[in-house]
């Protein structure tokens, strides 16, 4: 095949970004916003040892699954990667997508249920944040970033935000144009505005303006006013020259800066940077499963990669302690406000550094208690050595919630013993298909769909421990 070449060809299978997957000879074709059985045409963008990377040309025969996208951005937004594929077709999909993975990356050959719907397919999100810049005429931007790139996409609206975020958005615009404060630009550092993050907390939003110096932005306070019934306004001053989105400087605006909440009995309050899951339904469904999985009263509940609390105040309620232990500091101090607020000193316990550094100490505490592990750890995994130590914890469950199924197949893996390290290698371990090898096996495998209409998928996973009740 040859660059900037016409090809045509039947889409076979989905990759794991959801592009459709096209054979030639020994070569494969990845090919985005197609389908399985469709003959498309398409042409070869890139070509990299026996990969060719396609743009699709146009749809010769359509697949049943096929659906009309709702949003006008799609194609050129790089947020959605499945609104040309019908709801069902996507729950598929991700079902399809953990299960291989487990198989290709973990060695594991396991039954994975059914992908938990989202009560919504879209305006699900409880979360908006978008990049405010410059396009190439220099004028400022605002909407999210094409994909593999910072060059943004301007929009009004977006089809997984509630009605609000067009508000949001059509306010800072004219709050913008009013002001004269320009979107920031990334190579020159010039500009004022680099972001708008919006959170919805109980019909309450809190509004987070981040600019690369302290400024006025009162105006923007009163443009909202005159169309929002409950909200706050923080500025953020990020000056750094890196992509994250918040700096350290904080100042109110408007209001009090947080709105309360409660979900699953638990009462919290969430500021601008608190963590919470983005799709509140989907969120319910999961830590329902969490707490169904592994919480009982006569037994000590290890939550890592705890963030702000809330999961090990839910766990607190239900098991007879539970333990949180999270790295950031102001995520840990949020939980301890969370532990005052509910009632739960002496049984929640907050501890801050490094899951592989302070684990020993929450299994030391813990020795001679019945133990249950829940795992949450970031898109990378977890590190090797909290694997090793979880696998020599003796609890008596481990429940991992993952958002990535690759690293959750290996993880898994090392678990169940299905794949060994050698050397910081995994390989195969060839005993595995002999009998159970690892000091954990697979109860359940449970995707939920947390973000419809792109790759992402959260994975739930129950592991019991081999010689439990022996």
């Amino acid at each position: 095949m040859e660059k900037n070449s016409e090809y045509k060809g039947t889409v076979l299978s989905l990759g794991t970004g959801g592009e459709g997957i096209i054979k030639y000879g020994e070569e494969r074709a990845f090919v985005p916003f197609c389908l399985p059985g469709e003959e498309i045409s398409f042409r070869a963008l890139k070509i990299s040892g026996g990969a060719v990377y396609g743009k699709l040309s146009e749809v010769h025969t359509l697949s049943p699954h096929r659906a009309l996208p709702k949003c006008p951005h799609f194609e050129k937004c790089g947020g959605c990667q499945l609104q040309h594929m019908d709801y069902s077709a996507q729950l598929a999909f991700k079902r399809e997508n953990v299960a291989n993975c487990l198989k290709k990356l973990g060695n594991i050959d396991f039954e994975v249920g059914e992908t938990v719907p989202s009560p919504k397919e879209y305006g699900y999100r409880n979360k908006l944040a978008l990049p405010v810049g410059v396009d190439a005429h220099g004028e400022t931007a605002v909407g999210f970033y094409a994909p593999r790139s910072h060059r943004i996409v301007p929009i009004n609206s977006c089809a997984l935000q509630p009605d609000w975020s067009d508000v949001i958005i059509s306010s800072l615009k004219e709050f913008i144009g009013e002001s004269g404060f320009a979107g920031y630009d990334e190579k020159s550092r010039k500009g004022v505005i680099r972001h708008i993050v919006c959170r919805e907390i109980n019909g309450g939003l809190i509004v987070t303006l981040v600019a690369a110096r302290r400024e006025n932005i009162s105006r923007f306070g009163e443009i909202l006013s005159s169309r929002l019934k409950k909200f706050t306004l923080w500025l953020n001053v990020n000056a750094s020259s890196g992509n994250v989105i918040f700096g350290d400087e904080w100042h109110i605006v408007r209001g009090q800066g947080y709105f309360s909440g409660r979900t699953e009995g638990i009462k919290f309050k969430a500021g601008a940077n608190t963590f919470l899951q983005v799709n509140d339904g989907v969120r319910e469904k999961l830590y329902s499963a969490v707490l169904d999985a592994c919480a009982d009263k006569q037994c000590a509940a290890i939550d890592l990669y705890s963030g702000g609390g809330l999961l090990t105040a839910m766990l607190a309620k239900r098991c007879a302690v539970a333990y949180g232990v999270e790295i950031i500091p102001e995520a840990v101090a949020c939980a301890d406000g969370l532990k005052e607020e509910n009632g739960l000193e002496g049984k929640m316990i907050n501890l801050c550094g490094r899951v592989e550094d302070r684990i020993g100490e929450v299994l030391s505490s813990t020795r001679g208690m019945r133990r249950v592990i829940v795992c949450d750890p970031p898109r990378k995994g977890m590190d090797r050595g909290v694997v090793k130590a979880v696998a020599q914890s003796g609890a008596e469950k481990v429940v991992l919630v993952s958002c990535d199924p690759a690293t959750l197949a290996r993880d898994i893996s090392l678990l169940c013993g299905s794949m060994t390290d050698e050397g910081g290698k995994l390989v195969k371990n060839p005993a595995f298909a002999l009998g159970r090898c690892g000091p954990y096996e697979i109860l359940s495998v449970t995707p939920y769909d947390m973000f419809p209409q792109t790759r992402h998928v959260e994975t739930l996973v129950v592991l019991g421990r081999v010689d439990a009740g022996e």
